[in-house]
């Protein structure tokens, strides 16, 4: 009788704490940050960093392009770089030019190196100013919510600059 007493007082204190500490402790993270980020899209030229894979069956319907694209801090390739842009887009209108867009962008200089944010949404690219949204991330970023704003610096078809403005919360 006094062993289930001890038992049943050793399991409430374990739930007690258990409660009183909550889920399992995240690692101290950013709790906002605001990136501004340029990323080069080039798929043309001797080093590439963006592959169209896939050829949809009609117009550009479906064509994917896989990307590992340089992001820097200014709209110059020439300027610093902080990470890359590593993912896909796929043309997912049959009328359109939108995109899905599925991206990390990796850090790797600055304060954030080490972490990344994941992005997924739809690219309106006839649009001035597109949203997309941060689903999740790595690092500093775990668990990030957020979005982006990003709309296109240059356009020499099909090489792109667009300006990242990654608003996010870990």
């Amino acid at each position: 009788m006094a062993c289930c007493k001890l038992y049943h007082s050793v399991v409430l204190a374990v739930a007690v704490v258990v409660l009183a500490v909550g889920p399992a402790a995240r690692p101290v993270s950013a709790a906002s940050a605001h990136l501004h980020l340029y990323m080069h899209d080039v798929l043309t030229g001797p080093a590439p960093t963006a592959v169209q894979v896939l050829n949809g069956p009609r117009g550009h319907f479906g064509d994917t392009v896989v990307i590992d694209d340089v992001l820097t801090e200014g709209a110059s390739r020439a300027s610093a770089a902080v990470g890359r842009a590593q993912g896909h887009y796929i043309w997912a209108s049959t009328g359109n030019p939108e995109l899905l867009v599925t991206m990390n962008v990796v850090l790797d200089h600055g304060p954030y190196a080490g972490s990344s944010v994941t992005v997924v949404g739809r690219d309106d690219i006839g649009a001035p100013v597109r949203e997309l949204s941060v689903v999740g991330g790595t690092g500093q970023f775990r668990m990030a919510r957020g979005y982006v704003l990003w709309k296109t610096v240059s356009l020499d078809h099909p090489n792109a600059v667009l300006e990242l403005d990654v608003f996010v919360s870990a």
